[in-house]
C-alpha cells in the first residue's frame, strides 16, 4: 500500500488544556461524566461514538466502533447482536477495551474491564426507544455472517417490515452488554508529546491515580 503524502510529516502539536491530579474527580465516573460533558458541548461529532477492542478464542485481537447507550456506577453500555464477532469473541473471552477519541478536545479515554450481558428490562426499554428502521434492521441483518449481496439484505429487511409489522420486539439474539471498568486512562495532549496520563486502577479500598509517562 501506498500513499502521495508523505505521512512522516503530518503532525499537530496539541496544545489546548492539561491534566493534572488536581483536576481530576476522585473517582472516574464523575471525570467521565465531565469530559463526555465537554465533548457534547464543544459539538464534537459522534461523542458518544468509541473504539471496542475483544479478543476471540484463538487469541486474535479485533475492533469496530460502536456507541455508547449508558453510563453510571455500574458501567458502560452498548447494544449489539449477540451472534457478531464481537458477541462470539465476549462470549470466549468477557473482557474488553473501550477508546473515545475526541480530536477536538486532543483528548483520548481508555476503559478495561470484564464484561457481562444488560438485563433483559434494559434490552427492551433502549430497543424500544430506537427508530423502527432500526428495530426492523436488527431482525434482518445476520450481522458479521458472509450474505449473498445488498439485494438479500434488502429483501430480509422488507420481510421483517412485513412480519413484524409497527412493533417489533428485541430479537432474541440482540441485546446489550456492560464494560464493568478496572482500569480507565484519562490522556489529554500536551506539547513537544509531553502528553497527560492520568489512570484510575480499581483496588480492594476504591481507586487509585497514578501517572504515566507520554
Amino acid at each position: 500500500m501506498t500513499t502521495a503524502v508523505n505521512l512522516a510529516e503530518l503532525r499537530k502539536d496539541y496544545a489546548l488544556a492539561s491534566l493534572t491530579e488536581a483536576d481530576v474527580a476522585a473517582d472516574p465516573q464523575a471525570q467521565f461524566d465531565k469530559w463526555l460533558a465537554e465533548a457534547i458541548a464543544a459539538r464534537c461529532p459522534e461523542p458518544t461514538a468509541m473504539s471496542l477492542a475483544t479478543v476471540g478464542a484463538d487469541g486474535q485481537p479485533s475492533s469496530r466502533i460502536v456507541l455508547l447507550k449508558g453510563a453510571d456506577a455500574r458501567g458502560l453500555v452498548f447494544f449489539t447482536n449477540y451472534e457478531s464477532r464481537k458477541g462470539r469473541e465476549l462470549a470466549a473471552n468477557p473482557r474488553a477495551a473501550l477508546l473515545f477519541h475526541w480530536v477536538e478536545l486532543e483528548r483520548e479515554l481508555r476503559i478495561e474491564g470484564r464484561v457481562e450481558k444488560a438485563t433483559d428490562a434494559e434490552t427492551e426499554a433502549y430497543f424500544a426507544s430506537r427508530p423502527l428502521q432500526s428495530r426492523l434492521g436488527a431482525w434482518a441483518s445476520p450481522q458479521s455472517e458472509e450474505i449473498p449481496g445488498r439485494a438479500w439484505l434488502e429483501q430480509k429487511f422488507t420481510e421483517a417490515e412485513q412480519r413484524l409489522g409497527k412493533e417489533p420486539p428485541p430479537p432474541p439474539h440482540w441485546g446489550g452488554y456492560r464494560l464493568v471498568p478496572q482500569r480507565v486512562e484519562f490522556w489529554q495532549g500536551r506539547r513537544s508529546r509531553l502528553h497527560d496520563r492520568l489512570v484510575y486502577s480499581r483496588e480492594a479500598a476504591g481507586w487509585r491515580i497514578s501517572r504515566l509517562a507520554p
